[in-house]
């Protein structure tokens, strides 16, 4: 018996059992310790332990997102890829070039634009001697890219992930981390012709998306006659707009606090886009501050994407995780390097192809993958078809099989499912 296990029979045998009366101190093992050296190495561990502590009052450590975040599977997630393809099209349509910045600014970078809501920046700990936030919108640090880099006029759009300290009401989206999609419009122009394509651009997406009736409110900063409209930030300066939706929507994640004052139709969305004109804000950056007229309109991600998950579980219609064109399959067992070869082919040529990870799968087992997860082809291969220079297409949905030569498959594939 080594030491180590000496050690441990004689710890386990000191906690379930007295000591025999026999002295054994003198007696010496192999390993070249006694007893009593032993004993005392044991005394060791467990004055160590005590040390340590017990598993009486250990923390428990309880996995879950932070307070205002939230984790996406990945049918979400292709529900959230839908609306973003939707909004950066319409962006893309109206002419925009998109840029990005840093996820932290300076803090005298935020500093006083956001009058009250200012209490909701995150700030971070001190960074070698850099006083950081986590930035809160996306205009402020437009604004900041504009003077830094002396841009005077420019037409971007802007996707990412801004933090707010705020309440999280998960129910109505309002989140701690959560995305903006920015569309600004920096420079000089005639009066109001930027600030009605902002409006058109909220019109169009809020239109596609096909979220019901909504409504656009819009007023001049300085003269609000609808209070709604006050936006708590300190750079507007001119006409500010906001869009709300009229429906409610079921309570998706809900807690006692998100509870109170809900009723059993659902929950009030609210606001899904605002913006206006600002046409101060890259002065306060300027060492000289120069004014660059601007005016932007911000698009409320999250509240969208409640609505759209909402639809979608209401809906019968299977939301798809991937964008596989075809499963290449084999009928017949030991064809794994066929498949393969043909799956890199299929790659090779821009189509989105997968293969089972088995070497001998069942028929069965592979058209039930294809049902479970969408997709629509089956590239077949057996022993005839390799014979013959052929595939074996099927249509998952209608289960109709054609052969297709070999050097007509890619633009068979594409025809069927493009």
């Amino acid at each position: 018996m080594n030491a180590l296990g000496l050690v441990s029979t004689r710890l386990c045998a000191g906690l379930m059992c007295r000591r025999s009366a026999v002295n054994l101190s003198s007696l010496r093992f192999s390993s070249g310790m006694t007893l009593s050296q032993i004993d005392e190495e044991v005394a060791k561990l467990l004055q160590l332990k005590a040390q340590l502590g017990g598993d009486e009052g250990k923390h428990v450590f309880v996995l879950k997102t932070a307070k205002g975040t939230r984790d996406y599977n990945p049918k979400q997630m292709a529900i959230r890829e839908k609306v973003f393809n939707i909004i950066i099209s319409c962006f893309k349509r109206h002419g925009a070039e998109t840029i990005d910045t840093p996820v932290f600014e300076l803090k005298e970078t935020l500093t006083g634009k956001y009058g009250e809501d200012s209490k909701l920046i995150y700030d971070l700990k001190d960074q070698g001697g850099e006083l950081l936030s986590l930035r809160y919108d996306l205009t402020v640090p437009f604004a900041r890219y504009l003077a830094m880099n002396k841009i005077t006029n420019i037409k971007r759009y802007h996707i990412a992930k801004v933090y707010r300290r705020d309440n999280p009401a998960m129910t109505r989206g309002r989140y701690r981390e959560f995305y903006q999609c920015d569309f600004d419009i920096a420079g000089q122009y005639d009066a109001m012709i930027p600030d009605a394509e902002c409006l058109k651009i909220v019109y169009e997406i809020l239109n596609e998306l096909d979220l019901g009736d909504f409504r656009i409110k819009v007023g001049l900063f300085s003269v609000v006659f609808d209070l709604s409209l006050a936006r708590g930030l300190d750079y507007y300066t001119g006409v500010i707009y906001e869009a709300i939706l009229s429906q409610t929507i079921p309570a998706l994640v809900s807690t006692p606090a998100e509870q109170n004052g809900a009723d059993e139709a659902g929950v009030s969305v609210g606001s899904v886009a605002g913006g206006g004109r600002y046409d101060g804000l890259v002065g306060m950056f300027d060492p000289k501050g120069r004014k660059v007229p601007c005016v932007g309109v911000s698009i409320g991600i999250e509240r969208i994407f409640s609505i759209m998950e909402q639809k979608a579980e209401a809906s019968s219609e299977k939301v798809r995780t991937t964008e596989t064109q075809v499963l290449v399959a084999s009928a017949q067992k030991n064809l794994l390097e066929e498949r393969l070869k043909l799956t890199n082919a299929l790659w090779n040529e821009g189509i989105k192809a997968e293969v089972l990870y088995k070497k001998n799968p069942k028929l069965l087992s592979q058209l039930q993958h294809c049902e479970e997860t969408g997709i629509p082809l089956v590239a077949i291969l057996g022993e005839q078809e390799l014979k013959d220079g052929v595939v074996k297409l099927r249509n998952v949905v209608s289960r109709e099989e054609v052969d297709v030569p070999r050097a007509d498959l890619v633009d068979e594939i594409k025809k069927r499912t493009l």
